[in-house]
């Protein structure tokens, strides 16, 4: 009774800023500015496919970007001693200590046409390049921010696995990229389906950095909610429609994904 009476408070909570919060996007979704029943919000999400389209695949782009460049991260901190282990996972977790905000802006100094960058090409002799205001940009302030979101899951399997299983692969006569295909990569499998949906769920639905970083030319799913609830376009039933339509995206990519892991679960250290 005690364990039960415990979860209460949680229970409390979840329901509170979890279930509430989105039973009222699925009421307004529903709903016109008079309260009554409708579906023509959801048939207006229709007209913004494009946008969609456009935040999956800077999303996806930016998870991919993430995953390539974190899993070696996460495996050179793995395979470091204890001591080296702290050091490094400080340095990743360093930029989260700093605002999101202020990351961002950051980065529009660097990038800006006369930014630090572009004066440093100059410098050089070099001809300045257009880097603000593109989607290239964007994806760039993505896996800037959400990276440590893919390295701390995948260092948190990689390090629970056994190096006896590994020692035992190269006894058997495996070279090194056959251990990491055949032993390895399966067994870190959980990591890399927990850090992809943690960097695509935030990437595909951010506002702040396609706004900053893209300019408003790139209009993403986040920029187009944020304006109908906040900016001149406001219509807080059609935001809210917008809402439901990508949450049920995001659950739909989550359950392929975990589709992946199940069967990453079962082929983990299979030596074939």
């Amino acid at each position: 009774m005690k364990s039960k009476a415990s979860a209460y408070p949680y229970l409390v909570w979840m329901i509170l800023f979890i279930v509430v919060p989105m039973a009222l996007v699925v009421v307004f979704a529903f709903t016109d500015r008079s309260g009554a029943f409708t579906l023509k919000n959801l048939e207006g999400v229709g007209q913004y496919s494009n946008i969609f389209l456009r935040s999956i695949w800077l999303g996806a782009i930016a998870t991919a970007f993430s995953l390539l460049l974190g899993y070696p991260l996460a495996y050179i901190v793995a395979r470091a001693d204890a001591k080296r282990q702290n050091v490094l996972i400080m340095l990743v977790m360093l930029p989260m200590w700093m605002n999101f905000l202020l990351r961002t802006y950051a980065w529009m100094t660097l990038l800006e046409d006369s930014g630090i960058i572009n004066r440093a090409l100059a410098a050089c002799g070099l001809p300045r390049a257009h880097m603000i205001n593109t989607p290239g940009a964007v994806v760039l302030g993505m896996v800037y921010n959400y990276i440590p979101y893919m390295i701390l899951p995948l260092y948190s399997v990689l390090t629970k696995i056994d190096p006896s299983v590994i020692e035992a692969a190269q006894d058997l006569g495996a070279d090194g990229r056959t251990v990491f295909l055949r032993v390895t990569l399966p067994m870190s499998m959980p990591g890399v389906i927990s850090g992809v949906t943690m960097v695509f769920v935030p990437a595909v639905s951010t506002f702040i950095i396609s706004k900053m970083l893209g300019g408003g030319g790139n209009l993403l799913i986040g920029d187009l909610i944020d304006m109908q609830f906040l900016g001149s376009a406001y219509n807080p039933n059609l935001g809210s429609a917008i809402s439901l339509v990508l949450m049920v995206l995001i659950l739909i990519c989550m359950g392929i994904m975990n589709q992946f892991d199940e069967n990453g679960a079962t082929e983990g250290g299979v030596m074939v």
